[in-house]
């Protein structure tokens, strides 16, 4: 497995580093966006020219990782010049998992007999169980979408996840994200996979699913690592929430192409099928869904709770605690110019 983690120090700035054990190899690259477009300009394989580039100081992966370290991670993946030129989106609605939680979110009542009364979400479900795998370079039928904001939303391992004071709730979501940029001739290319936790008010979504677009501007995690190889076939992983020394809930989760109604050149296709997602220089971090959240399974989050989102072959776990804006909700004016 060959990963990058982005970091910084006070005194030398960003730096890419490569994973190697438990030691980082610092590169001369202060980013994985630049050492791609470095890449891609020099014509060669991104885990190429990072396996073979040098490095100039090797640093204590566990001293960085749970922050004794002067070097501080970053999230696996952004733009590190314009963070606005960072789309964070995603699609929901691709494990059975997810399909079953929404549907009982906005289950219907029952007009007194025994048929099933579907929800428009596990309708469009149940288009991408029948046509979200199509054959090879055709085109299947389009999932949910959803945007969550720029890149100065993406927090990094260990920070904060905050619940604005307009905020019902907050809740993990354990996912993976795809990492890509948009390379001089408007061709997507994507870097690799990060561990995310797209982190969404289920509350809010919970009253009304034309809700949910607004449920989804919130923060969110990515990393620690961004893997240049890593199977997205059949992934294992678990989620747990602790709340100060005990674990308040966990399970084991599923992802990748052999658990999801589609896949994923599909769900590539239809997020990059828009020419405004491929504009040269972009960069865009991508949520595949998830299989299963605590919010789901009646669990409330509060002040403080730590969420930890682990991904076999996907690197360290993903750790952010839980921050909840207590304030009142300011009323924000427009003024005129």
């Amino acid at each position: 497995m060959t990963s990058l983690v982005q970091l910084i120090h006070p005194q030398w700035g960003r730096r890419v580093a490569r994973v190697s054990g438990d030691r980082l190899d610092i590169l001369e690259s202060p980013s994985a966006y630049s050492i791609a477009r470095f890449a891609l300009e020099d014509d060669r394989a991104l885990i190429d020219l990072v396996s073979s580039a040098a490095s100039s100081q090797s640093v204590s992966y566990d001293e960085v990782y749970v922050g004794s370290s002067d070097w501080s991670l970053l999230p696996a993946f952004d733009h590190p010049d314009e963070p606005a030129r960072c789309l964070v989106a995603g699609t929901g609605l691709t494990h059975m998992a997810s399909a079953a939680n929404r549907q009982a979110m906005h289950e219907q009542e029952k007009d007194g007999g025994d048929d099933e009364v579907l929800t428009d979400s596990m309708r469009m479900f149940r288009w991408g169980v029948e046509g979200g795998r199509p054959d090879p370079g055709t085109i299947g039928v389009a999932p949910e979408w959803f945007y969550k904001g720029p890149g100065s939303i993406v927090r990094a391992h260990g920070d904060s996840l905050d619940v604005p004071s307009y905020a019902d709730d907050g809740g993990e979501e354990p996912e993976i994200a795809g990492c890509y940029l948009i390379d001089d001739d408007g061709t997507p290319r994507r870097l690799g996979f990060a561990i995310g936790n797209e982190f969404a008010d289920h509350v809010m979504e919970k009253k009304n699913y034309l809700y949910l677009a607004p449920s989804k501007l919130r923060d969110c995690a990515l990393g620690p690592e961004l893997v240049l190889d890593g199977d997205f076939g059949d992934v294992h992983g678990t989620v747990h929430i602790e709340r100060g020394d005990d674990t308040i809930w966990s399970r084991t989760i599923v992802t990748g192409e052999a658990n999801m109604s589609h896949s994923l050149a599909n769900l590539e296709h239809h997020h990059f099928k828009y020419a405004i997602h491929r504009r040269p220089g972009d960069a865009h971090i991508h949520f595949y869904g998830a299989d299963g959240f605590s919010f789901g399974e009646g669990v409330a989050l509060e002040n403080g709770d730590v969420m930890t989102v682990a991904w076999e072959g996907f690197g360290r776990a993903l750790r952010n605690p839980l921050r909840i804006d207590a304030d009142p909700d300011p009323f924000v004016p427009v003024l005129p110019v």
